[in-house]
C-alpha cells in the first residue's frame, strides 16, 4: 500500500487498537519515514525505492497467499505498469463522493477491465470485481 493509505488506515482503524492486518506481512511504499504500530501479529514493513525492487520479496513474504494491493491509484497503477495486476476488486460505498477519485492514475495499457462479477454486501456497499486483460 502507499503512505497515504497506510497513514489513513494508523488514524482511522489501528489507532484504536486494531491493526487490521495482523498476522500478513504488509508492504508499505513510502519515500517519508513512517511509525511502525505495536502489537502481536503485526508485520509492517516500510521501504523506499522502486516496486521491482521488493517485488520478488513482497511475493516470498505472501508465501502460498496472493497479494493484495490496498490504497490509492498511485501504487495500483505501478503494479498495472509492471504488468502485476491480474485481478482488480473494488468496492463501491454509497457516499457523495463529489467528483470521484481515479482507480488508477492513468489509463491501463490493453484496453479496458473486464466485469467478471458483482457482490451485494449487507452493509449496502458492492464489490465488483474485474480481470485484466493482457
Amino acid at each position: 500500500m502507499g503512505s497515504v493509505t497506510y497513514e489513513w488506515i494508523l488514524r482511522h482503524i489501528a489507532g484504536a487498537g486494531d491493526w487490521p492486518y495482523a498476522g500478513k506481512p504488509c508492504w508499505v511504499l513510502s519515500s517519508r519515514e513512517q511509525a511502525v504500530p505495536d502489537g502481536e501479529g503485526v508485520d509492517v514493513r516500510v521501504v523506499r525505492g522502486s516496486l521491482a525492487e521488493v517485488f520478488d520479496d513482497m511475493v516470498v513474504s505472501a508465501g502460498e497467499g496472493r497479494l493484495w494491493v490496498v490504497g490509492g491509484g498511485n501504487v495500483a497503477s505501478q503494479f498495472a505498469d509492471a504488468g502485476l495486476l491480474d485481478e482488480v476488486e473494488v468496492t463501491v460505498v454509497p457516499v457523495v463522493l463529489g467528483g470521484g477519485k481515479p482507480l488508477f492514475e492513468r489509463r491501463l495499457e490493453g484496453g479496458p477491465m473486464q466485469l467478471e462479477r458483482a457482490i451485494p454486501r449487507a452493509s449496502g456497499m458492492v464489490e465488483l470485481r474485474f480481470s485484466i486483460r493482457a
